[in-house]
């Protein structure tokens, strides 16, 4: 089960059949164990996106703290919400980057980052590429066939994959050596104090979560990575026209409308977004997620404090027109 699961995650990304997958309880797990298994030199750059969630941004504030390395955020423009490709290489080329960690898509705006682009520029100074695809895999293309930039790909299975909680981990697409973080019982060599040298036993302590990496197969092999995209395109377009109507909401969205999908964040004015989703839950019958969703520096650049963080709505496969229907008209009788 294990071994087809990740053959699965391998197809789905393109990658070669001796690419090591390694599992973990969650995408948090897995960049941790990249971040701090990374061989990082004292005074070394490492970039990341303004859309970072904490799973990466605390995870190297912590870093930082314990390493003399210096932490820059890639440049991004505040109307747009688009990262500034024509400023990145006179950035890397002052200070050299050594690592870029880089979200796919946005969980705060449903805004997809130009990873493409970004890692060409930094891999001419030899970065190691680190994709978060939380929110991406399964829903958006990722083809390490014609994304030859990237080094690891960090996945969490309950998202647009559709598995159980409890599985996540990471795809090491261009084997990159990283140390071990977390070491314990792996069921071989086990009269070695040293992890084994494996390039997935090296990462891989403790027992396997099976359940839900049997989940994520079943989910895997039920995917279709072209219809859920074309299903998410056309609500998530429908609801940005329905709700740019309404007067009192206001839009946390991309400009460039191709570069959206999945996540419609709003807040509505004159409230709070956390009672807008108390009201919505009580007197709708509507669940959406309020707050700052553990991103903690995109907030300041879309300027949401007031609202205490926006209303994300997030959209499915099993997402319907009507049950967006039912949402816009609730927020149009909020005045």
């Amino acid at each position: 089960i294990i071994a087809k699961t990740k053959k699965l995650l391998r197809d789905l990304v393109g990658a070669d059949s001796n690419r090591p997958v390694v599992f973990s309880p969650s995408i948090t797990v897995a960049l941790n164990q990249i971040i701090n298994g990374l061989e990082l030199k004292e005074n070394s750059y490492v970039y990341y996106s303004p859309y970072e969630h904490n799973a990466v941004a605390r995870t190297l504030n912590y870093l930082a703290k314990r390493k003399r390395i210096h932490l820059r955020e890639l440049p991004m423009d505040d109307k747009t919400g688009e990262i500034e490709l024509e400023k990145l290489s006179y950035i890397f080329s002052k200070e050299n980057p050594s690592a870029v960690f880089c979200l796919h898509m946005s969980n705060v705006t449903g805004y997809v980052l130009p990873v493409e682009e970004i890692f060409a520029e930094s891999k001419k100074y030899g970065s190691v590429n680190v994709l978060d695809t939380a929110q991406s895999l399964g829903l958006i293309k990722c083809d390490t066939r014609t994304n030859k930039n990237v080094d690891i790909i960090a996945f969490a299975g309950h998202k647009s994959l559709y598995g159980p909680f409890g599985i996540g981990g990471f795809i090491n697409v261009s084997n990159i050596l990283l140390d071990e973080y977390i070491v314990g019982g792996t069921g071989s060599d086990s009269l070695n104090l040293d992890m084994p040298n494996g390039h997935e036993t090296k990462y891989e302590s403790a027992s396997s979560n099976i359940i839900a990496i049997a989940g994520l197969k079943v989910a895997l092999e039920l995917i279709n990575v072209n219809e859920i995209y074309e299903h998410e395109k056309k609500l998530t377009n429908y609801l940005v026209e329905q709700l740019s109507e309404l007067p009192n909401v206001r839009l946390f969205v991309p400009s460039n409308r191709e570069r959206h999908i999945g996540i419609v964040s709003f807040a509505v004015e004159g409230y709070k977004s956390e009672d807008v989703g108390m009201i919505l839950d009580e007197d709708y019958n509507i669940a959406v997620r309020t707050g700052y969703h553990c991103a903690p520096y995109i907030h300041s650049h879309i300027k949401d404090e007031k609202y205490l963080g926006t209303v994300r709505v997030g959209i499915s496969q099993f997402t319907q027109k009507e049950d967006l229907d039912r949402l816009i008209v609730a927020l149009a009788e909020l005045e």
